[in-house]
């Protein structure tokens, strides 16, 4: 693991100890049942018709590599530009030390707010605790990054547990030994390619072609990382990419609704894969 993913996961561990477990279990047992994150997705459809691929907006304010991107904006406000404008679903940091996230947010943007798109906890979840939590506070979908779960048996039961509590896990590579690794987890069905070097923090679309191939049609493919412009976005669609992830380039546009618009293709002429 790189320094810094090593300092999350050491806080993230602390994090842990503080929860209480009994009473996030019980919380996440009576709490509404998930979405299917894959059908808001609208992959298959997306496929079938040869468009782009599918838009998860990442609602996110900072991050160690770049820092604070948009301390000061109205995140559900955000979340409405995002809904009316073309993306298929929402991703919603909840680290508060390096990404000044707050799982306040995505339980908000669940049980109050009602967000009619179905919503990603993105954070380092490295502990049963936290799926529980995950699912407590209205998370549809989770993520588990192998480069911080490096014990296999560890990530397969966390996966398990994840689609056990009705929850979409969408497994974090970077490599192709995590590719690798991910595809040997029973019943994966989502995997994310994150473009970004996790030693030196250099980002290239390239990842996301090399490893594509690797993986089976049938498993849902999401870029992430890297994407900022229509032209990396036709060259995720001629990669078969079936999703893309997108924060930094939304939130630090002069002008958020168009941006998704313009990522999204909504009202723009589709193009062939």
């Amino acid at each position: 693991m790189t320094n810094i993913l090593e300092q999350i996961v050491a806080h993230k561990k602390t994090e842990i100890t503080a929860l209480d477990a009994q009473a996030l279990r019980r919380a996440a047992e009576s709490s509404p049942a998930p979405r299917d994150f894959l059908s808001g997705l609208g992959v298959r459809e997306r496929q079938r018709f040869g468009s782009r691929p599918s838009l998860i907006a990442e609602l996110k304010r900072a991050s160690p590599s770049k820092g604070i991107l948009a301390s000061f904006l109205d995140l559900f406000q955000i979340a409405d530009i995002y809904t009316e404008n073309g993306a298929s679903a929402i991703s919603v940091l909840t680290d508060e030390k390096f990404f000044m996230g707050k799982l306040e947010t995505l339980r908000e943007l669940r049980f109050t707010r009602r967000s009619k798109l179905p919503l990603l906890r993105k954070d380092f979840i490295i502990d049963e605790i936290q799926i529980y939590e995950s699912r407590a506070n209205g998370a549809d979908a989770t993520l588990l990054i192998a480069a911080a779960l490096l014990d296999d048996k560890h990530l397969a039961d966390l996966h398990a547990l994840t689609l056990a509590l009705g929850l979409t896990p969408l497994v974090e590579v970077h490599n192709e030994v995590e590719t690798e690794r991910a595809l040997k987890l029973k019943e994966v069905r989502f995997i994310g390619i994150n473009n970004r070097d996790l030693a030196t923090f250099d980002v290239s679309l390239s990842t996301t072609e090399r490893l594509r191939p690797i993986i089976p049609s049938e498993i849902v493919v999401v870029a992430e990382s890297g994407i900022f412009t229509v032209n990396d976005v036709e060259r995720l669609a001629h990669a078969n990419v079936d999703a893309m992830l997108v924060g930094e380039a939304l939130i630090t546009a002069p002008d958020i609704a168009s941006k998704v618009r313009e990522l999204s293709g909504l009202n723009v002429q589709t193009f062939e894969r």
